[in-house]
């Protein structure tokens, strides 16, 4: 057995020796094993049996509501499973004022700056500040002494021209008699005549100038020219005034009656000149700077002869009595026009339209109380209710309450105490919106807990 030779694959103890140190030499060196520290092995853990404990806990919740009949109630608006309250109205009938609207200013109708005539020293003021003075009124008076003193001057120097005119006039009678006797020239007589127009003409002046004396007299005693309110005094008693001073004495303002200056887009004039060229008196009502206090009520007096290109708009004039004075001369106002009334319209409260993919649409209350939403076509409305051309009946209820929590076939249930409900708009020009109730208008306040929500309490 000692003499057989090695096999095939027999390899020499010290060769194989040799081969293995070289193939551990080249081989990289081996990787050391990756063992989680204790602390990270704790937490991972422990996070596993929180997680296990709230799955125990979660599933002990849905067991116990699922044999007490309760529903987990959904995120969101919608967290009633039962039907919506909603508010609700009907529609009525009634008239819609058509009005136009517009931004405008107290214009008075007269506002005259009173201004000294005559040169001279202010010897009275007779009016006080802000007093309400009728035409006619004495409001100063300026020193007459130097004007009287020359109206007795040309009085006296009329007198001499007068007396120099009839000695004339005789002078002329006699020529004519000589004259026809030929006991004088032809030539003196009418030297004469022409003496006597000379005088004749002295006279007229002279009298002009005690007119004009007399005049100046009147100007001494300065009266208000028109009626009104009386403003601030420009200037005291004491200083010489004259004709050529800027400010005057004091500005009168006519309140009564008094004007408004509006503007309205030129798309809406045809509308209005329809109006006014069939002879009707179109009403206008004012309103101060935030549009909900009345102020006056007046008629439209006349409009601009053209539009303003640079704006697009025409100027109108309206004219209020302002007998309780709210009107103030330069006061920013908002102008209600009305143009026309529409008779016998469908109303409903703004707040029952609603605008969405259809279209404008209300949700009109079914028979089982469903709703549906109707589409609608809008006519003209104001500031509370507007009117219905196509979709609405008399009498039928839309929700006006709650209907952001609606959708199309939605169940609701009606409560107490609602918001106003739709009312026939007064036309009468100026007049304020009211809120009238009306029989069917749907209460807000809820008195008993909608269907679903009595067993959830008892439940819990």
């Amino acid at each position: 057995m000692d003499d057989q030779p090695p096999g095939p694959l027999a390899v020499p103890p010290r060769q194989s020796e040799a081969a293995d140190s070289e193939a551990r030499r080249a081989a990289p060196p081996p990787m050391a094993p990756i063992v989680a520290p204790p602390a990270t092995r704790s937490v991972l853990r422990n996070a596993l049996w929180l997680l296990l404990v709230l799955l125990v806990v979660g599933g002990l919740v849905t067991w116990v509501m699922w044999r007490t009949g309760q529903q987990p109630a959904p995120a969101g608006r919608l967290q009633s499973s039962g039907p919506t309250p909603v508010g609700t109205v009907k529609v009525v009938k009634g008239d819609m004022p058509i009005t136009l609207s517009g931004l405008g200013t107290v214009t008075p109708l007269a506002n005259v700056t009173v201004k000294t005539q005559i040169n001279g020293y202010l010897s009275e003021v007779a009016f006080q500040e802000g007093q309400m003075v009728k035409k006619g009124d004495f409001l100063a008076q300026i020193d007459p002494r130097p004007y009287q003193v020359a109206l007795e001057q040309a009085q006296g120097q009329l007198a001499k021209d007068q007396a120099a005119l009839t000695n004339a006039q005789l002078d002329l009678a006699r020529y004519r008699t000589l004259v026809a006797q030929n006991s004088i020239a032809r030539q003196t007589l009418d030297t004469q005549a022409a003496l006597v127009q000379q005088d004749t003409g002295l006279v007229q002046v002279d009298q002009a100038q005690v007119d004009t004396q007399k005049l100046n007299l009147v100007y001494c005693h300065i009266i208000a020219p028109t009626s009104g309110r009386v403003g601030l005094r420009q200037v005291d008693a004491g200083n010489y005034v004259q004709t050529s001073d800027a400010n005057g004495i004091v500005v009168i303002t006519q309140l009564q009656p008094m004007s408004v200056i509006f503007t309205l887009p030129e798309d809406n004039l045809p509308a209005v000149l329809k109006r006014v060229h069939s002879g009707a008196t179109l009403a206008v009502t004012a309103f101060d700077r935030t549009g909900t206090t009345k102020l006056d009520s007046g008629r439209l007096d006349t409009i601009d002869n053209q539009i303003d290109p640079t704006t697009g708009t025409v100027k109108l004039r309206a004219v209020f009595d302002n007998t309780g004075l709210n009107l103030f001369p330069q006061q920013f106002v908002n102008i209600q026009l009305l143009v026309d009334t529409l008779p016998d319209a469908d109303l409903v409260p703004n707040a029952a339209i609603q605008r969405g993919a259809p279209g404008t649409f209300v949700f009109l209350v079914k028979p089982g109380d469903t709703v549906a939403a109707q589409p609608v076509s809008l006519g003209p409305g104001d500031s509370q209710n507007i009117s219905i051309t196509k979709g609405l009946e008399p009498d039928q209820l839309v929700v006006i309450d709650g209907a952001d929590r609606l959708k199309d076939g939605a169940k609701i249930s009606l409560v107490v105490g609602g918001p106003p409900a739709a009312s026939a708009p007064n036309t009468t020009p100026g007049a304020a919106p009211a809120p009238a109730a009306t029989p069917g208008a749907a209460p807000t306040t809820p008195t008993d807990p909608p269907r679903g929500q009595g067993k959830q309490r008892s439940g819990g």
